[in-house]
C-alpha cells in the first residue's frame, strides 16, 4: 500500500499520486485498499487517478469533465498512465489518457480541466432532495444489519451513512424503486475536493440492491461532470436508475455538498448485476 510520504498528506492523495518515469512517462501504485473484491479497484477511486495525470500536465487546476471506457477490471500495482494533450486556452483544455497494468489497457478516458469556483449557481433544477441528518443515518458496515454492505477496502477508505429512506434492503425489507441515497466522506477526515467527487460519483452499492437484487455491477462506461468546489463537510450523494433492458443498466448521479450546492453529476453504464447471496464479501459491489 503506498504511502504518505508526509504527515499532511491524506490516504486518499497518496493512493492517486502519480509520478514521472525515467523517460517521461507518468505512472502509478493502484493501492489495493481501495477494491470493491478480491483483484478489482473502484472505478472512482480509478477515475480520480486518471484525472491526476491529466492535471499533471495541464494549466487548469481541476478536472470538470471526465468521460471513462473500462475495457477490463482493474487490479492493483503498478500502472502507466500514457496522457495525449489536445486542444487548450486560458479557459479549459483537453487531454486523453490511456491507463494500462500488466494486463494491458484497462482505462481510455477524455478529460477536460478548467478554474472551478464555489459561487452560488445562477440556475439549478436538482434541490438537494430531503435526507435524513447523518447522524440519523445507517452506517453501511453496521453488522447488525439484514444485508450490510460487503468489507472491502472501499468502506474502510470512505464512510458512508444510508438514508433510512432508501435503505429498507440494508434492514431485509426491499422497496420498489431503484434508488440509493446516503452520505459519505473520506475516512481520514480530508475535506472534499474535486478529485474526491469523481470517487463520490462511484461509490454507492448498486441501484438493483433497493429492490433485493443483490450482486456486482461492472462499470463498463462513466462519465462525471464536476460543477463546483464543494464545501467542508459531508456530501450527500444519490444513485438512481434509469433504463434496466437487455442486460444492462444506466445510473445517474447527484451529488450535493455540506451546503446543499449541486457539486457533480454523473451518468453509468454498467452490465446488471451477477446475483450474489445476501451479506456475501466474495463479490465486488461497484
Amino acid at each position: 500500500m503506498p504511502q504518505t510520504d508526509r504527515p499532511d498528506r491524506s490516504a486518499f492523495d497518496a493512493a492517486t499520486a502519480v509520478t514521472r518515469a525515467e523517460g517521461g512517462g507518468l505512472v502509478a501504485t493502484l493501492d489495493p485498499g481501495w477494491d470493491v473484491g478480491p483483484g478489482v479497484l473502484n472505478g472512482g477511486y480509478l477515475l480520480a487517478v486518471v484525472a491526476r495525470a491529466a492535471l499533471a500536465g495541464s494549466p487548469h487546476p481541476h478536472p470538470v469533465a471526465v468521460s471513462a471506457s473500462f475495457l477490463r477490471a482493474t487490479g492493483p500495482g503498478p500502472a502507466s498512465l500514457a496522457v495525449t494533450p489536445g486542444t487548450g486556452g486560458r479557459t479549459l483544455a483537453h487531454g486523453s489518457v490511456l491507463l494500462g497494468t500488466a494486463e494491458g489497457p484497462s482505462i481510455a478516458a477524455q478529460v477536460t480541466t478548467a478554474t472551478l469556483g464555489a459561487e452560488e449557481p445562477v440556475y439549478s433544477a436538482d434541490p438537494a432532495p430531503e435526507a435524513a441528518p447523518v447522524e440519523e443515518c445507517v452506517p453501511a458496515g453496521d453488522a447488525a444489519l439484514a444485508h450490510p454492505l460487503p468489507a472491502v477496502g472501499l468502506r474502510t477508505r470512505v464512510e458512508t451513512r444510508l438514508d433510512p429512506a432508501t435503505a429498507g434492503w440494508a434492514r431485509g425489507e426491499p422497496g420498489t424503486e431503484r434508488v440509493v441515497r446516503g452520505w459519505v466522506r473520506l475516512a481520514d477526515g480530508r475535506a472534499p475536493d474535486p478529485l474526491a467527487l469523481l470517487l463520490f460519483a462511484d461509490v454507492l452499492p448498486p441501484t438493483g440492491w433497493a429492490v433485493g437484487e443483490f450482486g456486482w455491477a461492472p462499470t463498463v462506461q462513466l462519465q462525471v461532470l464536476v460543477r463546483g468546489l464543494p464545501a467542508p463537510g459531508w456530501c450527500l450523494v444519490e444513485s438512481r436508475a434509469g433504463e434496466v433492458a437487455g442486460g444492462w443498466l444506466d445510473e445517474d448521479y447527484r451529488i450535493w455538498d455540506a451546503g446543499g450546492r449541486l457539486v457533480a453529476r454523473s451518468r453509468q453504464l454498467a452490465r446488471l448485476p451477477r446475483q450474489a447471496p445476501p451479506g456475501s464479501s466474495t463479490s465486488p459491489v461497484r
